[in-house]
C-alpha cells in the first residue's frame, strides 16, 4: 500500500509540472551524441589593457572615464580580468573544465584603431591569434562574436548604430576578421543581443552610449543592425564559407513573457514580438520583416502623436530578401522571464512616444519566483522550456545554439549552491524541450569567470571561476559550479542529485 501511495504521489507531481513521468523516475538524463558544451565572455568585460598596444577608445572606455561612477562602485573595464595578459591561464581553465568550445568576442577598437579598414593593428591580431592557437592546441573550438557592445568611440561620434553607414563599417570589420582568423575559426556570431544594443544603448539609457531617445533611436538602430548583420552573413556565405567551411549566425537575447491571466495572452505575445521577435522575425520567418503587430502598433501610435510617418523605419524589398534566412542557427541568450498584464492602467503608465508605450503592457516579476537577490533575474526554468518550444513552433524548428545562460551571485565566494541549482533546473527544462523535438545542439554557460558586468561593474558575479579583482594577478579560482559543469561535460549527462566535491583539486583531465 505504501509503495502504491508513493507512486501515486510521483504521478501527481509529474502531472502538476506537465513533465513526462520518466524524467522524474530517472535521476540521470543523457545529452545527444555530439552535443557541445562551452562557456563565454566578451572583450571589454575580461580583456583589460584598455589602451595598450595600439588599442583605440571604445564606447565603454568613454563612458567609464568621462562619466565616472555612472557604473556601480565607479568600476571600469580598464583592467578587468586582464585576459589580454592572462590568456594562457584562461585556456588552462577551459582545459580544467573539459570544454568543447569557448565563445569570446573581438574588440573592434583593438583591431581597427581608426575604426575603419585603412589601418589594422597587428598587436590586436596577435593577441587573438595567440588565444585561438592556444585553444586549438588542446582541441578547444574557438567561437567568435564579432560585436559584443565594444563599438569604437569614433564611430559613435558619427551616430553609431543609428547611422546607416554603420552597415559598411561593420562589414569591412567583419571582412578583416574572416581574413585573419577564418582559417581556424569555424563558428561565427555577428552581433550579440541586438535588443540590448539598440534599446538599452540608444533608448533606455542603461548601456553605453547612454542615449535617451526612446521611440526613435532604438528603431533606427534595429534596422541598421539587422541590415549590417545580413550583409556580413552574405559576405561570409559567398566569399569565405566555400574555402573556410564554417557556420555563422546572430545571437538574440530572449526572456519569456508569461500572461498574468488568460486575458493577457495577446499582450504577452505582443511583448515577445517587440522584445525579441523584432530581431528574430525578420531572419527566421517567411516575411523577412518586423513582426506585423510591431509595425501596426508603432504606425498607429505615430499617427496619433502627429508624426508624418511611422517612427519604425521600413525595410526595402532588397533588404528584406537579404535579411530573410541570414542565420545558420538561432543563437539564444536566455536568463529569466516576466509576467505580462494589459489593462486600463497601461494608459498613461508609459512615457509617450516610447518603446514601452508602443508595446502597451506592464512587465513585472512574480513574487512566487525564486529570488536570488537580483531585481531582474528570477529563477524561472519553465520559461526556458516555453521559449524553446515557441521558437520550435513559430520558426520551423531551427537549430538552436544556447549562447548564454547563467545566474549571478552578489557576494564573493566559492560555495555558489544557488548557481549549481540554477544550472540543473535550466538544463532540465532544456532537455524537456529537446525531448519534444527542439533542435538544441550547443549550450554555453555564462560565464567562464567573473567579469565587468556593464552598469553593475564587478558587483554581479556570473563566473564559474571567481576572479580576485583586488590583486594585480587577477587570480582565478574554481567555484562549486565549475566542479558541477566539469562533471556534466565529462559524463554528457545531467544528474539532478550530483553534489560537487570541492575537496578534490580542480585539475586537467587527460586529453585536455
Amino acid at each position: 500500500m505504501a509503495r502504491l501511495t508513493g507512486l501515486f504521489l510521483v504521478l501527481i507531481i509529474a502531472l502538476s509540472y506537465g513533465k513526462d513521468l520518466k524524467n522524474i523516475r530517472h535521476e540521470k538524463r543523457k545529452f545527444p551524441e555530439g552535443f557541445l558544451f562551452g562557456t563565454a565572455t566578451s572583450s571589454y568585460q575580461v580583456e583589460g589593457a584598455w589602451n595598450d598596444d595600439g588599442k583605440a577608445e571604445g564606447i565603454w572606455d568613454r563612458l567609464t572615464h568621462a562619466r565616472p561612477c555612472t557604473v556601480k562602485n565607479c568600476d571600469t573595464g580598464d583592467i578587468a580580468g586582464n585576459s589580454y595578459y592572462n590568456y594562457k591561464r584562461d585556456v588552462e581553465m577551459m582545459r580544467e573544465l573539459g570544454l568543447d568550445f569557448y565563445r569570446f568576442s573581438l574588440s573592434w577598437p583593438r583591431i581597427l584603431p581608426t575604426s575603419f579598414s585603412d589601418q589594422v593593428n597587428e598587436a590586436g591580431l596577435n593577441y587573438y591569434n595567440n588565444l585561438i592557437n592556444e585553444m586549438l592546441k588542446y582541441n578547444i573550438e574557438p567561437m567568435i562574436t564579432l560585436y559584443h557592445w565594444d563599438l569604437p568611440q569614433k564611430l559613435q561620434d558619427l551616430g553609431g548604430w543609428t547611422n546607416p553607414h554603420v552597415v559598411d563599417w561593420f562589414t569591412d570589420y567583419a571582412k578583416i576578421a574572416f581574413e585573419a582568423f577564418g582559417d581556424r575559426v569555424k563558428f561565427w556570431f555577428t552581433i550579440n543581443e541586438p535588443r540590448e544594443v539598440c534599446y538599452q544603448g540608444y533608448a533606455g539609457a542603461s548601456m553605453a552610449p547612454l542615449y535617451n531617445m526612446s521611440g526613435y533611436a532604438e528603431y533606427l538602430c534595429a534596422k541598421n543592425l539587422l541590415v549590417a548583420h545580413a550583409k556580413a552573413y552574405h559576405l561570409y556565405n559567398n566569399e569565405y564559407r566555400p574555402k573556410q567551411g564554417g557556420t555563422i549566425g546572430i545571437v538574440v537575447s530572449a526572456s519569456w513573457h508569461e500572461p498574468e491571466t488568460e486575458n493577457d495572452i495577446v499582450a504577452a505575445e505582443d511583448a515577445n514580438q517587440f522584445e525579441w521577435g523584432q530581431y528574430a522575425h525578420p531572419i527566421f520567418s517567411e516575411s523577412g520583416d518586423f513582426p506585423a503587430v510591431m509595425k501596426e502598433r508603432v504606425a498607429a501610435n505615430s499617427a496619433d502623436q502627429g508624426f508624418f510617418r511611422s517612427r519604425l523605419p521600413e525595410f526595402t524589398a532588397e533588404e528584406i530578401d537579404m535579411i530573410k534566412g541570414s542565420s545558420d542557427f538561432f543563437g539564444l541568450n536566455h536568463y529569466t522571464s516576466s509576467l505580462i498584464v494589459r489593462n486600463e492602467s497601461v494608459n498613461g503608465y508609459h512615457v509617450s512616444p516610447s518603446y514601452y508605450d508602443d508595446i502597451g503592457v506592464i512587465m513585472y516579476k512574480s513574487n512566487t519566483w525564486e529570488d536570488i537577490g537580483s531585481p531582474w533575474l528570477k529563477v524561472v526554468p519553465e520559461g526556458f522550456y516555453k521559449l524553446l518550444t515557441k521558437i520550435r513552433e513559430d520558426y520551423g524548428n531551427p537549430t538552436v545554439f544556447v549562447t548564454e545562460n547563467g545566474c549571478m551571485q552578489i557576494t564573493a565566494g566559492l560555495e555558489d549552491d544557488t548557481r549549481v541549482s540554477f544550472y540543473k533546473r535550466y538544463l532540465e527544462a532544456m532537455l524537456d524541450a529537446m525531448d519534444e523535438g527542439s533542435d538544441v545542439q550547443v549550450y554555453t554557460a555564462w560565464s567562464l569567470m567573473d567579469n565587468f558586468e556593464w552598469m553593475q561593474g564587478y558587483n554581479d558575479r556570473f563566473g564559474l571561476y571567481e576572479v580576485n579583482f583586488s590583486i594585480p594577478e587577477r587570480t582565478r579560482t574554481a567555484r562549486k559550479s565549475a566542479y558541477f559543469y566539469k562533471e556534466l561535460i565529462r559524463t554528457k549527462e545531467l544528474d539532478m542529485h550530483y553534489e560537487p566535491d570541492m575537496s578534490v583539486p580542480m585539475t586537467i583531465d587527460e586529453g585536455h
